[in-house]
């Protein structure tokens, strides 16, 4: 089988490369590095795909940019990929509102050509889209909140497992990259329901891993870690500390993706994040954070949320366990604060 993964030297991009490459499948990674360009050296992921090259064995890296239409057309007409994952993106909501075009470009027509290079070359092969919680923008803060000591949760039983993927997306203020991202999200069920296409999109709560180039605007556990391990300054922006997140790491998304490329239903959502058990507030993850390290984390609170930021969001993860019963959270948040600790403090 033949895998194209785009974002290749990124979080999910390059556990999707050791994913497919481990199981004996070609992998073409699509990457030219605009983390780099949206965030600085510490968002290049340079390292990261020198770590590829190094420890895979079917694996080459193609320097396209995914907004270069004829040549992700002349990509897929070379290639014809057995299975798409599609995880390249500016992904962050303060970097867009400084970038309003570039991140439409990449988030918007990115997707739309993407999903029209696979139309015309290679239909029916599955196709992954990774899309994002912040396509419901801040309307879960219209629910019903109660504020416990460290944390926000749900006033409502009806949200007792978190948000499903019926909830509104509309009618609510998103920033620019949940914009984005809802119109790629949009367009990407619209080639499956409407081509009938094997096109999954899933909307994803916090995605970490050590294999993260975490920055202040994008990668809240691997940052934080980071910060701590380094000794930076960390910010905390609004709503007391208690926002809360669920967290996945990396390699249970691919096993999510997997399952969906072995059953896929044309223009299916859903949720994918950690659920009610690896969801954690900014507080808790402080704590968690410092007890591992032995260190304090030097921080400030700033006294203004970020527009468009949740409350509270927790990822209901009934359909995904109803539309794939071997699919399942393998790694709880021990692990994933354990390993990711670890990995800040291994010499580069």
């Amino acid at each position: 089988m033949k895998v194209l993964v785009t974002g290749s030297s990124g979080l999910i991009g390059s556990q999707a490369v050791r994913f497919y490459d481990e199981r004996g499948h070609d992998v073409v990674g699509v990457d030219n590095n605009m983390r780099a360009e949206f965030f600085g050296a510490g968002g290049d992921t340079t390292w990261n795909l020198e770590q590829l090259k190094q420890q895979t064995q079917r694996f080459r890296s193609v320097d396209i940019d995914i907004r270069d239409r004829g040549s992700l057309f002349a990509l897929f007409a070379d290639e014809q990929p057995d299975f798409i994952v599609h995880c390249a993106a500016q992904p962050s909501h303060d970097k867009a509102a400084d970038i309003p075009l570039v991140d439409f470009d990449v988030n918007a027509v990115g997707t739309i050509n993407m999903l029209e290079a696979a139309r015309q070359h290679c239909a029916e092969s599955p196709f992954v889209h990774m899309s994002t919680n912040k396509v419901y923008g801040d309307a879960p803060n219209d629910l019903d909140l109660i504020e416990l000591e460290t944390r926000f949760d749900y006033g409502d039983d009806a949200y007792a497992n978190g948000i499903a993927e019926d909830f509104r997306i509309d009618q609510s203020l998103h920033s620019l990259f949940g914009a984005s991202k809802a119109a790629a999200d949009i367009v990407a069920q619209e080639y499956g329901r409407y081509f009938d296409m094997p096109v999954g999109i899933f909307r994803g709560g916090c995605l970490t891993g050590p294999a993260h180039s975490p920055v202040e605007l994008h990668g809240f556990l691997a940052y934080l870690v980071k910060t701590a391990v380094g000794g930076g300054h960390y910010r905390i922006f609004g709503y007391k500390g208690k926002q809360v997140r669920d967290n996945i790491h990396s390699f249970d998304v691919l096993r999510a993706f997997e399952a969906y490329r072995s059953n896929p239903r044309p223009g299916e959502v859903y949720n994918l994040g950690g659920g009610r058990g690896n969801s954690v507030s900014m507080l808790e993850a402080f704590a968690k954070v410092e007890e591992l390290t032995g260190q304090s984390i030097d921080f400030e609170y700033v006294d203004e949320n970020r527009v468009g930021d949740h409350m509270c969001y927790i990822s209901d993860l009934t359909k995904m366990r109803e539309h794939f019963p071997g699919w399942d959270i393998t790694l709880d948040l021990d692990a994933i604060f354990t390993e990711l600790v670890e990995a800040a403090q291994r010499p580069e």
